[in-house]
């Protein structure tokens, strides 16, 4: 559905690409993450899926057509939350919508209201925008970025604003709206623990260039990484033992045990040779242990 080739942009008078060739693909109905610190390049690949940014090589494709070459036709059914979402304030919420999804000749009133009461507006969307919190606006947004319903839906920040009770909302009904409708969502963040409970795969973004990409629990097949905690002394020692075990060192305090090897028996060998360890624990599994190793 959405493929992303060798992508590099770098804007006047920076000092370091914003993009550095990166390349990513998104299969249709998927819920794919983009993760990274700020200016890790995150809102520029958005950007350019929008056809919003311009690269300065490679090329942008949404249903087999390239945004960079035929635009209106690559973006006819996309949605998008970019950036701060901005409304007319001295107009109503319903007034905004109704004019802004003009633009594309929208006019079912009907789903209109549907997706009002989706985005949890019904008893605000008659009153002034001037008015609204953040967390409303963002709603707004939703609401206007799911008008007319598109099959892709780009998401910069989409929980920004929202309280606790928002966030989970947001969170369930984004897995609805792959499960009902059948979109694909890119969800642009930096909030870890939300890319991980919603999204199937996730790109890892730092520095403008692709250091991961893949699922974002860890499932692949590969070594599992486990924390060992014990003294220094000890783990020069464990470092001196591992060679032996056929066991790489993963990083500070960690170890890669192989899909073949069996933790429990790794762990009782070091206890054995007189390790005296404080905790073990599996680390792999989790996005946070995967965005930590694709730092290294």
């Amino acid at each position: 559905m959405i493929r992303f080739e060798q992508v590099s942009k770098r804007f006047q008078g920076a000092a370091v690409p914003a993009l550095r060739e990166v390349s990513f693909s998104v299969e249709e109905g998927g819920i794919f993450g983009m993760l990274g610190h700020n200016g890790a390049g995150k809102s520029t690949a958005l950007g350019v899926l929008l056809g919003l940014v311009h690269p300065d090589q490679g090329e942008a494709w949404i249903g087999g057509v390239s945004v960079q070459r035929a635009r209106e036709a690559a973006l006819r059914e996309v949605g998008a939350i970019f950036e701060s979402p901005r409304f007319y304030d001295y107009l109503t919420g319903w007034e905004n919508l109704m004019l802004l999804t003009a633009y594309s000749g929208f006019r079912d009133e009907a789903l209109a209201r549907e997706t009002v009461a989706w985005a949890g507006l019904e008893g605000a969307i008659d009153r002034r925008v001037s008015g609204y919190s953040q967390g409303m606006r963002q709603r707004l947004a939703f609401a206007q970025a799911l008008l007319p319903r598109p099959r892709v839906l780009l998401l910069d920040e989409p929980t920004n604003g929202l309280d606790p009770d928002g966030i989970i909302e947001v969170r369930h009904r984004i897995g609805d709206l792959r499960d009902r409708y059948g979109m694909t969502v890119i969800l642009c963040s930096h909030l870890l623990t939300e890319v991980e409970r919603v999204c199937d795969r996730v790109l890892i973004l730092r520095q403008g260039r692709k250091v991961y990409e893949g699922p974002c629990r860890g499932e692949e097949e590969g070594p599992r990484i486990h924390r060992l905690e014990c003294s220094p002394e000890d783990w020069e020692r464990v470092r001196a033992l591992l060679p032996a075990l056929a066991i790489p060192i993963a990083g500070p305090w960690r170890i890669a045990i192989p899909p073949d090897r069996d933790a429990a028996e790794i762990l009782a060998m070091l206890v054995e040779s007189g390790i005296r360890v404080r905790q073990f624990h599996r680390e792999s599994g989790t996005l946070e242990s995967l965005y930590e190793e694709a730092g290294r």
